[in-house]
């Protein structure tokens, strides 16, 4: 297993000037490592939607990779959206999901039925054009320009130490970055 703040600090070094989509616990710890704020994109009080959200954004983009870093937690409010991603294909669109086996930011419960399915086998089973799994930061960091280079849309389960606590970083207003995001996208349409 690994850390949660472990893991997206590999993904922040190797992020570029991708967008990056992120909810519940991961918005709270992304933004003070983000190597790229003008191109994050928060998505606070809207858990299980930014798998939804960033397969808009992958395909109003063609141009630009999209990582969503996603909670099994909210990803479990919304399954039908691995569905929806493999059916539409977006080949830019990189789908993070943190398997921590609880609802951390509410304060640890664990997740329905834990340990009794995959979400690699129902990214599989969507129809995700590549599926990984990582226990460490060793390999995904060893991994992981691959995985943001590969045609997609790709799905990585990172397997995260559970944690009882919210993190105590300030949580990131979707609204507070919209301005900045939205002439970051506008300066790269133009470039």
């Amino acid at each position: 297993m690994m850390e949660n703040l472990e893991a997206l600090e590999v993904i922040s070094r190797h992020r570029g000037e991708n967008i990056v989509i992120a909810t519940m616990t991961c918005n709270r710890e992304w933004s003070p490592i983000s190597t790229n704020p003008d191109f994050d994109l928060p998505v606070g009080g809207s858990m299980g939607k930014a798998s939804s959200m960033g397969l808009g954004l992958a395909l109003a983009r063609p141009d630009k990779k999209v990582l969503v870093l996603d909670g099994d937690g909210a990803l479990l409010m919304n399954l039908g959206s691995l569905v929806t991603i493999a059916n539409m294909a977006p080949p830019n669109l990189i789908h993070f999901v943190f398997e921590n086996t609880v609802y951390r930011t509410t304060g640890g419960q664990p997740i329905p039925n834990v340990g009794r399915f995959s979400f690699a086998a129902l990214a599989r089973d969507a129809g995700y054009a590549n599926v990984h799994e990582f226990d460490n930061t060793e390999d995904l960091e060893r991994n992981i320009d691959n995985i943001i280079n590969a045609q997609g849309p790709t799905f990585v389960r990172l397997d995260i130490t559970p944690a009882t606590e919210r993190p105590p970083t300030p949580h990131t207003r979707t609204i507070d970055v919209l301005p900045r995001f939205r002439a970051a996208l506008q300066r790269s349409a133009r470039s």
